[in-house]
């Protein structure tokens, strides 16, 4: 098997990089790095069965030769990286989703979109399932993202329905683990980066709203599932086990033993869910899939990643 991996360079796709090759596949990681970095790939180059090509999927890409399955993970997907980056997150999503499906039915290859939890917005329904539309601002600051992975979606069942690309549709939710970078914006390496250099923790609004965070391995496992099964809708992926924000920021300084972290309260961003929370019926029903990772295990090894890149 061929598998094709767009920000296989990034978090996420570097892990899948290694999940794919582990399952013997030849893997070919596109990335252009604006969010990515070679150093998550940096193991895996020397692999026989392993290519990084340096690109920008925003743009028209040839890849010589059969490709049994293309993995669509290009895009930053940190607050502080799209609000960044707006045009080239809404380019990625809509442009380079664009190319990817192009390509998966050029070559006949299996397609499967990474999405996101942002499709749900602010979200009116608690859990979110897979068959709530959301509640999103199209025009705030946070739409560049939200907006672009719903048109993915859309253009990715097009696709499907139009050409008979077989597609696949992972709706991520909070993911942490090793080589996530402490700058990203995101609050779990944000407030592990602040643990560790003993400054204040900073909280958004009370620390009331909540998350629900999923090990990477975990989340890994459930792409991999889904990309074997036979179902073109969206499945959540996620870790319905929900904390406030709050009390994350508790339990992170409760793990570094003497530091002098406090906590300070700031104004919560524009359009900042609430609630967020997966219901993972579906998963468990088509993929047989739960995560298996307790955050006390996953927040134990995520900081002990962070203290070797600190």
């Amino acid at each position: 098997m061929r598998t094709v991996i767009t920000g296989g360079a990034g978090f996420v796709g570097s892990h899948l990089c290694e999940r794919f090759l582990a399952e013997g596949h030849e893997v070919v990681c596109l990335d252009n790095l604006l969010t990515g970095n070679r150093r998550n790939i940096a193991h895996l180059l020397d692999r026989p069965k392993f290519s990084f090509l340096e690109h920008n999927i925003s743009e028209p890409v040839a890849i010589d030769g059969p490709v049994d399955n293309i993995l669509h993970f290009a895009s930053p997907a940190s607050p502080a990286d799209y609000l960044a980056h707006p045009i080239a997150t809404l380019k990625v999503g809509s442009l380079g989703t664009h190319n990817a499906l192009g390509l998966a039915k050029a070559k006949n290859a299996r397609f499967l979109l990474a999405s996101t939890s942002e499709v749900y917005g602010d979200p009116e329904v608690h859990p979110q399932r897979e068959d709530y539309w959301g509640n999103v601002n199209p025009i705030g600051p946070r739409g560049c993202y939200d907006e672009a992975k719903r048109f993915a979606e859309a253009i990715t069942m097009a696709y499907h329905r139009f050409h008979g690309v077989k597609s696949r549709i992972v709706r991520i939710f909070n993911t942490y683990g090793p080589r996530m970078r402490l700058n990203d914006g995101r609050v779990l390496p944000a407030f592990m980066g602040q643990v560790l250099r003993g400054e204040p923790i900073t909280v958004f609004g009370k620390g009331d709203q909540t998350r629900s965070f999923c090990y990477v391995t975990d989340l890994v496992d459930g792409i991999y599932r889904l990309l074997q099964a036979d179902f073109s809708e969206p499945v959540n992926i996620g870790n319905p086990s929900e904390i406030t924000v709050l009390e994350l920021a508790k339990e992170i300084i409760a793990m570094v033993p003497g530091t002098k972290s406090t906590i300070d309260y700031c104004d919560l961003p524009q359009d900042d869910p609430k609630r967020r929370k997966p219901d993972i019926t579906r998963a468990q029903t088509l993929l047989g899939w739960n995560p298996t990772i307790d955050r006390a295990e996953g927040l134990k090894r995520t900081l002990e990643y962070f203290k070797t890149v600190l």
